[in-house]
């Protein structure tokens, strides 16, 4: 198994779509076709309800092109700002999808839901996890131990759902 570490050269892609799932497929295929191999992408961010859905796809760069992770949440919480706790409803998604050299393809998604913070707690993870609130852990993500968030995480249920479709792709 190879990621786009491996190949320094490779060109960059334009994540131009509507959806976390549009993102995903569009790189899956785009490497699938430069590579001639079956290739697994991701897109994944955070859904704010009280923002109508965003960051969403533009969870990386909320801030800004280049923007920290720092600079990202803090723009979250600014705007954020005065929103009482039963508004502050939020959900982590990611969207994977596997294309095959043939062409054949799949996408699979998993979601987290939590509540945004009021401020940032937690040293673990990065991006947004800081903020994110998980109720029945009385913890952010941020604060969850490796095993425990790869069991709740989008990350997590988006693999578990990709190694069920997987063997299609490989038998």
């Amino acid at each position: 198994m190879r990621s786009l570490i491996d190949y320094p050269d490779a060109p960059g892609i334009k994540e131009d779509g509507k959806s976390f799932s549009e993102n995903a497929l569009k790189k899956a295929r785009f490497y699938s076709g430069l590579f001639k191999t079956l290739t697994i992408a991701d897109d994944s961010g955070l859904e704010v309800d009280a923002l109508r859905g965003r960051p969403g796809i533009y969870s990386a760069r909320y801030a800004g092109e280049g923007a920290t992770d720092r600079k990202n949440r803090q723009r979250l919480l600014a705007q954020m700002k005065g929103v009482p706790a039963s508004k502050r409803g939020a959900q982590f998604v990611c969207s994977l999808a596997v294309v095959s050299a043939e062409g054949k393809e799949t996408v699979v998604e998993g979601m987290c839901r939590g509540q945004i913070g009021l401020k940032e707690v937690g040293k673990r993870g990065f991006g947004y996890d800081p903020l994110f609130f998980i109720s029945r852990f009385g913890k952010t993500m941020a604060q969850l131990a490796l095993a425990e968030k790869d069991r709740i995480s989008h990350r997590g249920k988006a693999l578990r759902q990709l190694r069920k479709v997987i063997k299609d792709f490989t038998s």
